[in-house]
Formats: structure tokens, C-alpha cells, sequence
């Protein structure tokens, strides 16, 4: 793995001669994760999880997207960009990459707000690139066995597992969906898109109170494990 942050352009040249280097791009946000988990902490996952699958696979790691779309959580603290801007953002860095010799690009997420933007991004890219560059989104959660939360027992853990920047004693629980049907939860997750503020109160969506950085390590290497055969499958995919 090669972080760019941390190289020089000969060594960086050097690097992308290889066919088939891949480069990763994490994607984050800067939004309000309870009164326990720093505003960084979709950043902070999706960085350490973008560091891992990169050393794991020998991709070149790219600085992290800190910021996202993240207006539902007003009027809770967030630093927000539009949609658009996202999607130009990651559009340009995607082709940047290409003029540099590297045509596969895994864009990971790490925040549910981003999911719009970076939908059918690699549809335009290959479009865009003449079919010569191919770009894979990947939410880093949709790779666990567990249902996802925010600022709750998942995503708490798993800032215990790589951070110290987490204060438990302030922990408490938020909205849960025991007992919920279906609808319910549908209805409530709509809500949530719209203003998470309304729909769970005090910013928290699950319940971060029995998190331990145990649990958080083990997740975190369920999360590397399924991603990171998820990636070279695709590699494997499209040059096949």
C-alpha cells in the first residue's frame, strides 16, 4: 500500500507503471454522533477501513473526502456540501486518476447520506472515459452481519477499536427498532433522511452504552475481510 499523502511524485510515478494498479478514495462526513463520538467519526471509520483494504490488497490510498451530504442532521452540528458538489468532486478526482495511468478506482463510503451521489457514478465514469476507467462504490457497512446504527453499539465500538477520542460516561441510548414492523422502521428511516433530529431525538440511532473496542475490532476485521474480497472480485470482474 502506498499512501499518497506520504509520497514523492518520483515514487509516486514509479508506482502507477504497474498494470492494474487500483487507487482507493474513502469518503466520510463531519456530522453530529451524540454527545459521546467525535464529529469526525465517519471519517475516522472510513479512513482506518480504506488504510486496512489498501494494505491488505496493494491499492494506493488517496487523502480522505472528510466532507459529505449531511444536511438532515440540522439543526445538529454538520458541515455539509450538496450532492452535486460531491458527485463533481469524486467525477474530477476519478479522472484526474486516469490521466495518471490509473483506470481502476474504489470509491469507499462511510457515510449513509452519501449514497445518492455516488449512485451510478461508475455508470458516467466509463461513459465519460470511453470504457477505459472502472469505478466501484462500496459502503463499508453493507459488509457485516449487523444492522448498521448511528453513534450506536456498531459504529461506537468500532471508534473504540481505533480511536481515543470517545467518551463513554457520556454514552446514551438513542431510538432502537425492537419491536418494530417492517413499515415502521421503512417509515422511521424516512423520516430520518429527512431530519434525523425528529426521528431520533438526541442524534443517536441504536445503543452505544455496551460497546467495547473487543466488539469493534472484531467487526472491523469482518468489515476488511468481506470488503476485501469484494474488491479484488471486481477487479477480477471487469479485466476478465
Amino acid at each position: 500500500m502506498a499512501n499518497i499523502k506520504t509520497q514523492f511524485d518520483p515514487e509516486i510515478r514509479k508506482l502507477i507503471t504497474k498494470k492494474k494498479q487500483a487507487a482507493v478514495i474513502p469518503v466520510g462526513s463531519i456530522e453530529q454522533h451524540g454527545p459521546h463520538l467525535p464529529v469526525s467519526t465517519d471519517s475516522d471509520i472510513v479512513t482506518e477501513v480504506a488504510k486496512r483494504i489498501a494494505e491488505k490488497n496493494g491499492y494506493l490510498l488517496l487523502p480522505t473526502l472528510n466532507y459529505g451530504v449531511s444536511f438532515e442532521h440540522a439543526p445538529f452540528f454538520n458541515l455539509s456540501i450538496r450532492e452535486s458538489t460531491l458527485r463533481t468532486v469524486l467525477t474530477d478526482l476519478c479522472v484526474s486518476l486516469l490521466s495518471n495511468n490509473i483506470k481502476s478506482v474504489f470509491i469507499i463510503n462511510g457515510h449513509h447520506g452519501n449514497l445518492k451521489p455516488i449512485k451510478n457514478l461508475d455508470v458516467k465514469l466509463k461513459e465519460i472515459s470511453n470504457n477505459k476507467l472502472h469505478v466501484f462504490p462500496l459502503s463499508y457497512w453493507h459488509f457485516m452481519q449487523r444492522e448498521f446504527d448511528h453513534a450506536g453499539f456498531v459504529e461506537t465500538s468500532l471508534m473504540l477499536a481505533i480511536s481515543k477520542n470517545v467518551k463513554m460516561k457520556l454514552a446514551k441510548k438513542g431510538i432502537t427498532t425492537d419491536g418494530m414492523t417492517k413499515q415502521e422502521i421503512v417509515k422511521l428511516g424516512k423520516l430520518a433522511n429527512q431530519s434525523f433530529p425528529k426521528a431520533t431525538k438526541n442524534g443517536i440511532w441504536g445503543d452505544p452504552r455496551k460497546a467495547t473496542k473487543n466488539h469493534g475490532e472484531m467487526i472491523l476485521s469482518e468489515i476488511i475481510r468481506n470488503l476485501g474480497k469484494k474488491c479484488q472480485t471486481c477487479l477480477t470482474g471487469h479485466s476478465s
